[in-house]
């Protein structure tokens, strides 16, 4: 095989290749760090470069192989380990320069899952800083990432770096987190795939200073999930990240499969979450895939809406902001200039909420989990839109008090699925005006597999869109 050509590969075929002989680790990790010195400079996805351990690992991986010894289902396949998540021996920076020297005495849980199923960290991916300055991806340690489809245009966050890495093959896989969208809408505005999965799915540990864990909105929330380029290489990423841990007493052992539905599977499709509007691109988009999932034999419903919407946004704000408010003042001065409007502009709107409020709200949490778990006992799945509009501007989040409202806006139903507790996957269903549309499928609570199932038939019917080359005027913004 070429190597230039390797890093075209799904991980799917790389690891196969690997394990097969047909190609070496070494050389597969090699094409990933070629394409990263051509792309990168322009993209600026890949923060802190793990060049010489990528290559250490690869090395442990052909003498393995050369031994004798059974390889792991992502043998040699490189991935990019967001800027939250902890990577042993390296910084964990959250993309603040004060952080710059954080080293991580372990690997983080999903990481270390991701390296027993024989994958290779290649590098930290861009974040906005501390993810709390934004949905665009720039951090005040490394600048803004590039959308490699338009560089007028933001790859999403907070996963951002692992979107366009994927995207432009500088990995064929990428870990983010989501807690309301931060996987998906990476994984939509890049024209990749993306799984945020039930919470307890997947074990983490998101302890960044200490030993102390964070309160419950970040406990719940926070969901670790990775990004692809099929939906077959997303299955095997989350074939190896699911599981438990001593490290994460979330972390349930529930099969990776659950058992067969009978009968055609019900899809409920919602193309506007709440009637607040919709895009007629994204309305496409939503349209193209119910037609494809009906080609695929699923029975396919149009209903009027999801369960509780506005209600769970509310709670959702009321209860991170509450979370938030106590250790806002330290925070807000890691964000850099003009860093913390994009949460400022949510506290003035949205007062920390009482002892007693803070109760009422834990009950609604659970309540309206209720809500969506009776909705999708009826229909296994749902699908709908990822963000309402195509991908936006960078920054229109932070600009002003409309801009932050028409981004809370677009995510709502990522948010809202967040706050439900349950599996989503995105994936692409084609490209209008030069920019990359997707949707996601949602689940019930450990049902990632329906999810990836129903994703599955939208690709087959709708296509892959990467790896792509950045196009000629993407180039990497300075940092203001």
């Amino acid at each position: 095989m070429v190597r230039d050509a390797l890093w075209r590969m799904p991980a799917a075929a790389q690891a196969a290749a690997v394990r097969n002989g047909d190609v070496s680790a070494a050389e597969l990790v090699g094409s990933h760090l070629d394409r990263i010195a051509d792309v990168n400079p322009r993209i600026n996805a890949v923060t802190q470069l793990m060049a010489e351990r990528a290559r250490e690992a690869a090395a442990r991986t052909d003498a393995r192989r050369a031994a004798g010894a059974e390889l792991g289902p992502l043998a040699g396949v490189p991935f990019t380990v967001k800027e939250t998540t902890g990577v042993e021996g390296v910084p964990t920076t959250m993309g603040v320069p004060r952080f710059r020297d954080l080293v991580a005495e372990a690997d983080a849980p999903p990481v270390a899952r991701l390296r027993a199923a024989g994958a290779v960290p290649i590098g930290h991916s861009n974040i906005p800083t501390l993810i709390l300055a934004g949905m665009h991806t720039r951090s005040e340690l490394f600048g803004d990432t590039v959308n490699p489809w338009d560089p007028s245009r933001t790859p999403g966050g907070s996963s951002g770096g692992d979107g366009a890495a994927v995207a432009t093959g500088m990995a064929a896989l990428g870990l983010g987190n989501d807690s309301g969208g931060s996987v998906r809408i990476p994984a939509s505005f890049c024209g990749v795939t993306g799984l945020k999965p039930t919470v307890g799915r997947f074990p983490a540990d998101h302890r960044l200073f200490g030993s102390d864990d964070p309160g419950p909105a970040s406990q719940i929330l926070v969901t670790d999930g990775p990004l692809a380029r099929t939906t077959a290489d997303l299955r095997l990423a989350y074939e190896a990240l699911a599981g438990s841990d001593p490290r994460d007493p979330r972390a349930v052992p529930v099969p990776v499969n659950g058992e067969p539905l009978p009968g055609p599977v019900r899809v409920a499709v919602v193309a506007d979450p709440g009637g607040h509007g919709v895009h007629p691109a994204v309305s496409g988009a939503v349209t193209a895939a119910a037609d494809a999932l009906r080609d695929a034999g699923y029975d396919v419903r149009e209903v009027a809406d999801v369960p509780r919407l506005d209600e769970a946004l509310e709670a959702y704000q009321r209860i991170v902001l509450t979370e938030f408010a106590p250790n806002w003042p330290v925070l807000r001065t890691l964000l850099g200039e003009g860093g913390g409007r994009y949460i400022e502009m949510d506290m003035e709107k949205t007062p920390p909420a009482t002892a007693a409020e803070f109760m009422h709200l834990m009950g609604v949490w659970l309540n309206v989990r209720r809500s969506w778990a009776e909705f999708l006992d009826t229909y296994p799945l749902l699908l709908g839109p990822v963000f309402t509009e195509p991908p936006v501007e960078p920054g229109l989040e932070s600009r002003d008090r409309a801009g932050r409202e028409r981004v809370g806006s677009g995510m709502r139903l990522c948010t809202a699925t967040s706050f439900a507790g349950v599996p989503a996957v995105a994936v692409p269903t084609g490209v209008a005006d030069g920019l990359p549309l997707g949707v996601q499928l949602v689940g019930r609570a450990f049902r990632e597999d329906l999810c990836l199932d129903a994703a599955q038939a939208v690709e087959d019917r709708l296509g892959v869109l990467t790896p792509l080359d950045p196009r000629p005027d993407a180039a990497r913004p300075a940092a203001s």
